[in-house]
């Protein structure tokens, strides 16, 4: 026998069976050892998972998004640009093009695609390009809801284990509902709905075939594909997810070619936060009152539908007629370098249009009409005389214009002066106050009590503290244009005040109401009788008083001028019964002004802006309420009018009829 001749001999059958086994059981074994140490990797990712169930309860950041009344965007608020927008809502080319681009198979697999895995594994070890992604739409929800963006084996498995399990519980629509809507597109904007607006100004409903396909093209290089960065880059992503499109079965290879030949619809880049409101003084001023009703997080964070009072054609003549203003001043000399306006509905108390300066700005964007407490020198007078007629006071009561001083707290003694420095004697309350008296004005509130002028002014509408003392009679304590505007709207509403608001309804994200202010909140401050009597003084101001001829705009209307004595602040406050006006000139330094009147530049802007706005609104009346005043013709000529019972017993005094309105037929709504 030849050396190792024994082992080429063949083996017999035992042998082979033993060595079969032998191969199947270590191979058993090591499926088993592999079987184990995945399901151990499998067991230990599992107990580490989130709940999964908190994905139906996950409510996003959402943009709180604030209208005018016709329906213009104002403002976006939001930490998150997104509006959430139902799966029914979104058009079914939008899903076709992110499921053709991100995950083809989305409703075939359960949440993870083998298949699209080893593709991946293929391409990363030849090098080669793939069509999509390993991550499948599941998983990149399951990523961008519980994980971080960590790359790593172990949040590989975490995602994969977490989509396998949201597709256990959810449906397909509920999945890519949430991924539609949680997706970050670019430009600042979340969810196709917000980037919809972004890129093309309108809502995703509206979106084109192509404009769908660029969408969809944005989230795997969103900062890189947008169209704001680089149109080449993002008609490319357009291209190639219409040709996946094609691939899917979604679309025909002509309907591609012509969505990607038709025009884009593309709109400029918009800016962001404060710059990109529109009309930001009475934006501003809508969203400090959201923040103060619900705080800042919910307005932030919740998604309000806010529909405001705002009347985007007057708010345009509103800031034209401050404009002019203070170009005026400036060219008289008058060195007034800001205004503000602030008109209301006072059957409402709609704040129609707001303007807080001559120019809202990144460095600037203090409002003087809401957050600026100005002295309102003589326009306080309203109030005064208020107090004093609903006492029962007569406008035709006399009082001595003629010196007088009151001792101060210190020792010393106060004693008001007219800017004219002379006296006119004996004078009726209505001459007083058509001429802006100030004499009168202290010995009318020294009569009623400053404590009861103060109550009235709260009644009608000012907000702002007032201090308790004679000089307030003149307007020594710092308030609003809001507050004014206010407070004359109640004389202009018969005597009821209507809680101003920048709103008509607020919803939550569900489209539930939660502020409803189409019904005013409305409570009587003084009598129709009282508010109609101090309004017919008033309407004296602009026809023959400190208000005339700046004033007269060729209706009924009422109003009262306020100057302060350094001239540091100029107002006019007036009215018709549609609308009510405040008026407010000065700077913001407190520095004076050359002898700048209430009468002056402040009632030119107020007359310019009325006339404008109420150009399509036929002039009437101030309502007669009959019943609680009487016209009564006095010996002397003229007609008075009185609270019924406070009118004079003289026998040559008789009472008239009520009024003839000025116009026939109900006066058309302010537009």
């Amino acid at each position: 026998m030849r050396p190792f001749e024994s082992f080429a001999r063949p083996l017999n059958a035992g042998a082979r069976r033993r060595i079969v086994r032998g191969v199947l059981v270590t191979v058993l074994l090591g499926v088993l050892f592999v079987a184990g140490l995945l399901a151990g990797i499998v067991a230990s990712y599992s107990r580490n998972l989130p709940d999964i169930s908190r994905m139906a309860d996950y409510q996003p950041a959402r943009a709180t998004r604030i209208y005018a009344r016709d329906g213009t965007l104002l403002a976006n608020v939001y930490k998150q640009n997104r509006i959430w927008t139902p799966i029914a809502r979104i058009p079914l080319v939008v899903q076709h093009a992110f499921i053709a681009n991100e995950d083809h198979t989305f409703y075939y697999h359960h949440g993870v695609d083998f298949g699209g895995i080893v593709r991946a594994a293929l391409a990363d070890i030849t090098h080669a390009q793939i069509e999509q992604g390993a991550s499948t739409i599941t998983q990149q929800l399951a990523r961008g809801l519980f994980l971080s963006d960590q790359i790593s084996l172990g949040r590989k498995i975490q995602e994969a284990l977490l989509a396998m399990e949201i597709e256990r519980y959810y449906t397909k629509s509920e999945i890519l509902e949430r991924y539609l809507n949680l997706i970050y597109l670019g430009a600042d904007s979340y969810g196709v709905d917000a980037a919809a607006h972004t890129y093309f100004g309108k809502s995703i409903g509206g979106v084109t075939l192509g404009q769908a396909a660029l969408l969809a093209g944005l989230p795997a290089a969103p900062s890189d594909y947008s169209p704001f960065v680089s149109v080449r880059l993002a008609r490319d992503r357009e291209r190639h997810v219409l040709d996946r499109m094609v691939v899917s079965g979604y679309v025909t290879q002509a309907q591609a070619n012509a969505a990607y030949a038709a025009p884009l619809g593309l709109i400029g880049e918009r800016p962001t936060g404060l710059q990109s409101y529109a009309y930001p003084y009475f934006t501003t001023y809508a969203i400090a009152r959201l923040d103060q009703m619900f705080g800042t997080r919910v307005v932030d964070e919740s998604g309000l539908d806010v529909d405001t009072t705002l009347d985007v054609h007057l708010q345009r003549l509103a800031q034209a007629a401050v404009d002019w203003g203070i170009r005026q001043a400036a060219a008289e000399g008058v060195n007034a370098h800001e205004g503000a306006l602030v008109a209301i509905r006072p059957a409402t108390g709609e704040i129609l249009a707001m303007v807080g300066g001559t120019q809202f700005s990144l460095s600037n964007q203090f409002n003087r009409a809401w957050q600026a407490h100005r002295q309102p020198g003589s326009s306080f007078k309203a109030y005064v005389y208020t107090a004093a007629i609903d006492e029962g006071i007569t406008a035709s009561s006399t009082m001595d214009d003629t010196p007088v001083s009151y001792p101060m707290g210190d020792g010393s003694t106060w004693s008001p002066q007219d800017d004219d420095d002379s006296y006119m004697g004996t004078i009726t309350l209505r001459t007083a106050l058509a001429l802006s008296r100030n004499i009168v004005a202290v010995k009318l509130a020294d009569r009623i009590g400053i404590d009861r002028v103060i109550e009235y002014a709260h009644r009608m509408g000012v907000t702002s503290p007032l201090q308790a003392n004679l000089s307030l009679a003149l307007g020594s304590s710092g308030l609003t244009v809001l507050d004014q505007a206010a407070g004359y709207a109640t004389l202009a509403n018969q005597g009821v005040h209507d809680i101003p608001t920048p709103f008509r309804t607020v919803r939550d994200s569900l489209g539930n109401i939660v502020v409803d202010d189409r019904f005013p909140q409305a409570y009587e401050a003084v009598s129709a009788g009282t508010a109609y009597i101090v309004t017919s003084m008033l309407e004296d101001v602009i026809k023959h008083g400190t208000g005339y001829p700046n004033a007269i705009i060729g209706r009924p209307a009422a109003g009262k001028t306020g100057t302060t004595s350094d001239f540091r602040d100029a107002w006019f406050v007036g009215y018709t019964p549609d609308l009510v006006t405040a008026v407010w000139i000065g700077n913001d330094d407190y520095s004076r002004m050359h002898e700048s009147y209430g009468g002056d530049v402040p009632a030119r802007i107020w007359a310019r802006f009325m006339k404008a706005a109420l150009a399509h609104t036929p002039p009437h009346d101030f309502a007669f309420p009959a019943g609680e005043v009487v016209r009564v013709a006095s010996c002397y000529g003229g007609v008075d009018v009185y609270l019924d019972g406070t009118q004079p017993a003289q026998s040559c005094d008789h009472v008239l009829p009520a009024p003839t309105p000025y116009s026939v037929g109900a006066a058309a709504p302010l537009p």
